[in-house]
C-alpha cells in the first residue's frame, strides 16, 4: 500500500512537471535572429527597401516607426496591437490620445506587409514587420543596425483603454518614467539610453506648451527651459494655439539625424519635454547623460542592445497569437 502511495505521489510530480513545461514553452521567448532564412529569405530585405523608400520621400517616417514600435511594445508587448484599426465595437489603441495624433509609418508596414503576402503568404508576421522597420529606420538614420531576433506572432486584442498606465507621457518626472520603464524590465541606465530616441522626430505643441504657458501655480514658464529656447517655442506654438496638428522638431539642429545632440540639448536646457530636463535631476543619470554625449558610437551600441531587450517584451511565439493577413485587421 506504502509502495502504491510513493508511486503515485512520484507519477503526480512528474505530471505536474510536464504540464509546468508545457505551459512555460509557449510563453518562453523562442526569438531567433535570422528566423526567416528558411521560410521566407528575404523577408527583412523586403522591410529594409520599403523603409528606404518612404526615407527618401519624407525622412521624418524614421521617426514615426521607431516611437511607433516603442507604442507597440509598451502595451501588451510587441505583438502589433497598434497597428489595428477601430470598429464600431472596439476601440483600439491606435485611437487612443498617446496615438492618435502621433502615429506616422503606418503606410510603410501596410506596403512590406503587402509585398511579404505576394512572396510568402502568412509567414511574416506584422509584430516582426514592426520590428524590422524600427531597427531599420534606426539605421537609415545614422545609428548602429543590430542582428533582430524574430519569431513574434500577432495579438488579437487591442484595446485603447489598455494604453494609459504602460506608456510614459512627456509631462512625467524622472521617478515617474523610471517606475514605468522598471514594470517592463528596464533599468534607470536604460532609461537614459533609450530617452535618447527624441534626437529625431517630432512633437505636437500640447505635449509641452504647460512649459511655456502654465507651469505653475507662480511661475508661467519652466525656470529650466533656456530663455531663448522658450521665445522660439512661442513662436512655432502660440499661447491659445488649438490647431491639434501643430508641430516642432525635438531636436531643431539635427531632426533626422541619429547623433547625440539630444544630450548636448538636455545639458543646455533645450531638451523639449519634462520628462527630458528630469535626466538631469539625479546624479547618476546625469553622468550617464555626459557620458552618452561624449561617447556617441557607444551610446548607438547601447540603444541597440536595449532595442533587442524591448523587442523580446510580452512576445507571441509559438502557436499563440495569428499571423494577420492585413496588420490593420484581426484574421477572422
Amino acid at each position: 500500500m506504502r509502495l502504491m502511495s510513493m508511486t503515485t505521489k512520484v507519477m503526480f510530480m512528474v505530471l505536474q512537471g510536464v504540464l509546468l513545461l508545457s505551459q512555460g514553452v509557449d510563453s518562453m521567448v523562442q526569438l531567433q535572429v535570422g528566423f526567416y532564412n528558411n521560410s521566407c529569405e528575404f523577408a527583412e530585405f523586403i522591410v529594409k527597401e520599403e523603409v528606404r523608400k518612404a526615407f527618401e520621400n519624407d525622412k521624418g517616417v524614421a521617426a514615426g516607426l521607431i516611437h511607433m514600435h516603442f507604442h507597440d511594445c509598451f502595451v501588451r508587448g510587441c505583438d502589433a496591437s497598434v497597428l489595428i484599426d477601430s470598429t464600431p465595437s472596439n476601440k483600439a489603441e491606435k485611437d487612443h490620445p498617446a496615438n492618435s495624433q502621433s502615429l506616422r509609418g503606418l503606410e510603410v508596414i501596410d506596403k512590406a506587409k503587402e509585398r511579404l503576402e505576394f512572396h510568402c503568404r502568412g509567414i511574416v508576421s506584422c509584430a516582426d514587420i514592426l520590428a524590422f522597420a524600427a531597427r531599420d529606420s534606426i539605421e537609415i538614420s545614422g545609428g548602429l543596425g543590430y542582428a533582430l531576433p524574430a519569431g513574434r506572432r500577432d495579438g488579437k486584442v487591442s484595446l485603447a483603454s489598455e494604453v494609459s498606465g504602460n506608456l510614459a507621457p512627456p509631462s512625467f518626472n524622472l521617478s515617474q518614467v523610471t517606475e514605468v520603464f522598471a514594470k517592463k524590465g528596464f533599468t534607470q541606465k536604460e532609461v537614459v539610453t533609450l530617452s535618447g530616441v527624441h534626437t529625431i522626430g517630432r512633437s505636437h505643441c500640447s505635449s509641452f506648451t504647460r512649459r511655456l504657458y502654465n507651469f505653475n501655480s507662480t511661475t508661467l514658464q519652466d525656470p529650466k527651459l533656456d530663455n531663448s529656447y522658450a521665445a522660439k517655442l512661442k513662436q512655432q506654438c502660440p499661447q491659445g494655439n488649438t490647431n491639434p496638428n501643430l508641430v516642432v522638431e525635438m531636436d531643431p539642429s539635427s531632426p533626422f539625424t541619429w547623433d547625440v545632440n539630444y544630450y548636448r540639448n538636455v545639458l543646455s536646457n533645450r531638451g523639449l519635454f519634462t520628462s527630458d530636463m528630469s535626466l538631469l535631476t539625479n546624479t547618476a543619470t546625469a553622468k550617464q547623460v555626459h557620458e552618452n554625449l561624449g561617447n556617441p558610437l557607444l551610446w548607438k551600441k547601447k540603444f541597440g542592445a536595449a532595442m533587442i531587450k524591448m523587442g523580446k517584451m510580452g512576445v507571441l511565439t509559438g502557436t499563440s497569437g495569428e499571423i494577420r493577413a492585413n496588420c490593420r485587421a484581426f484574421n477572422s
